[in-house]
């Protein structure tokens, strides 16, 4: 693209994922990044400075020089942050999940589509190498075993701990229901959760185990409260298993063939997911604005929005069974956290 149509962006939110959205932004050869806003001034200057990028002190003026925005604002405040922005005409990328509440998910979906843009969610791990090989093989799949654990946050200055203002199933456990649903081409029958909160006031730890309608399985373990950090994804097909490690890039592949079965070692090319994504919204805004006609981004708001409607029963179920047994948990204080 020429320097005159490059797209028009700016992040909203440049704490821990929005600096980055900033930082690609800024390096993409098809957009033009015309600033930086965030609640905490401090914040943005310290990005602003470290990037060589506009810092803005009212997040609608940016918004008015921008023809899209990232908003990587905590998920609480996704909806009040992105639907203003939306009902401006604006294209938006949210981070996941989209929301934090179902019902203002629904109604950021709905003003997107009201509005004609592009609402894109970000559900990085679509972009993740071992997904684009996953993908290939969705059919036939079975069984699926996802484990996404990582240590509990560290404390931040006059904030919660990133990701725990939600349960950890929203939090982490959400990209891979994503990635389940994107699997799976079935409706949910029925799933049993088992969850419990450890350190914060909402669940840190979880396991559900999901059954589709067409016999399909899937075991999912999420937690924050894990010493040692995994991302593992294992798919278990007709006539073979699959086994990705979304840290390492590495994964393995056995398959049935005439003599027995054969092993496969998978190296994967290493990339930049959140890279990817950001120039997939780029290239949905700009496809959209050429054509006149709406381009859906890989991971549209319809897609967040699934992945938050399951995440949100499951969180739900794992209330409800503590209550059923009567399970209490007393989480620990701010002060013995710090």
């Amino acid at each position: 693209m020429e320097s005159d149509k490059k797209l028009k962006v700016g992040v909203l939110g440049v704490g821990a994922l929005g600096r980055h959205h900033a930082r690609l932004y800024a390096q993409s050869p098809n957009a033009e990044m015309v600033g930086i806003f965030d609640v905490q001034p401090e914040t943005a200057a310290k990005v602003g400075a470290e990037f060589n990028l506009p810092v803005f002190s009212d997040w609608r003026q940016l918004a008015e020089k921008c023809d899209a925005l990232s908003v990587a604002v905590p998920a609480n405040f996704h909806a009040v942050t992105a639907i203003p922005l939306l009902e401006m005409g604006k294209h938006v990328l949210v981070e996941k999940p989209i929301e934090a509440d179902l019902a203002l998910a629904e109604k950021m979906v709905e003003t997107a589509r009201k509005n004609n843009v592009v609402l894109a969610v970000g559900h990085v791990e679509r972009f993740n190498p071992a997904m684009d090989f996953l993908e290939k093989y969705a059919a036939n799949t079975r069984f699926i075993e996802a484990h996404r654990l990582a240590q509990y946050p560290p404390p931040r200055p006059g904030l919660p701990r990133r990701g725990t203002e939600v349960s950890v199933v929203v939090d982490l456990m959400i990209h891979d229901i994503d990635l389940v649903l994107t699997m799976v081409d079935s409706e949910v029958e029925h799933f049993d959760v088992v969850g419990i909160p450890v350190l914060s006031k909402t669940e840190d730890i979880v396991n559900a185990r999901i059954k589709f309608k067409n016999g399909s399985c899937a075991s999912l373990t999420a937690s924050r409260v894990s010493q040692e950090p995994m991302r593992r994804f294992r798919v278990f097909q007709e006539d073979c298993y699959i086994s990705m490690d979304y840290g390492k890039h590495f994964g393995m592949v056995l398959k049935r063939n005439r003599i027995g079965l054969a092993r496969k070692d998978v190296n994967l090319d290493e990339k930049n997911a959140l890279a990817a994504e950001l120039e997939d919204f780029i290239l949905a805004v700009n496809k959209s604005r050429v054509t006149g006609q709406l381009c859906d981004a890989k991971v549209p708001g319809e897609a967040g929005l699934r992945a938050l409607r399951l995440a949100i029963a499951i969180e739900n179920e794992a209330r409800r069974y503590n209550d059923q047994y009567g399970f209490k948990f007393a989480p620990c204080t701010p002060d013995e956290l710090n």
